[in-house]
């Protein structure tokens, strides 16, 4: 795993964030590019390369979510666009109450706040329970597992953007 590989650590879900940091730091002096100012065009090329994999995989990694799925993109896993099944009653409810609001219907913002809540809970949980799956990854059971989650967290975090640009769009003067 490019990532991984290039901040020296083993594949997982769980990085401990004062060692990454610390490695990012000593490979970022050890590949900055004012150390190869003399080098040969090629060996600037890849000091440049290495600089730019190094920063790309400190801003993925430090991440859990990024991080969880970028491991589950390079273990071959795909993410899913449909919605989740459990989801499906609740994302009813709630795209009629922005349909009502987006009408002038004040009456459904008490509606989309408590959703607004439950949903922020809800990915919550959710970072949590990302956080708490552990460390090398082998199983398929858990990378699925890993995979349901951020499904949900995907699209919990979507809705959550569509509540919150409602809400704050119809907001009184």
């Amino acid at each position: 795993m490019k990532f991984y590989e290039a901040l020296g650590l083993e594949p997982s879900l769980a990085v401990e964030p004062d060692d990454l940091k610390k490695r990012f730091y000593e490979r970022s002096r050890e590949w900055h590019p004012d150390r190869f100012s003399r080098a040969t065009p090629a060996e600037q090329q890849k000091a440049l390369d290495m600089t730019a994999l190094l920063n790309d995989a400190f801003r993925t990694l430090r991440d859990p979510v990024k991080r969880a799925e970028y491991f589950l993109q390079e273990n071959g896993v795909e993410l899913s666009k449909e919605v989740p099944p459990e989801l499906l009653e609740e994302v009813f409810e709630l795209n009629m109450a922005l349909e009502e609001l987006r009408g002038g219907d004040a009456s459904a913002r008490p509606q989309l706040e408590a959703a607004r809540d439950k949903f922020a809970a809800m990915r919550a949980d959710i970072d949590s329970d990302l956080l708490s799956v552990g460390q090398v990854i082998s199983s398929p059971a858990i990378l699925d597992q890993v995979r349901s989650l951020l499904n949900r967290r995907r699209y919990i975090s979507n809705l959550l953007r569509e509540v919150e640009k409602e809400l704050n769009v119809q907001l009184p003067n």
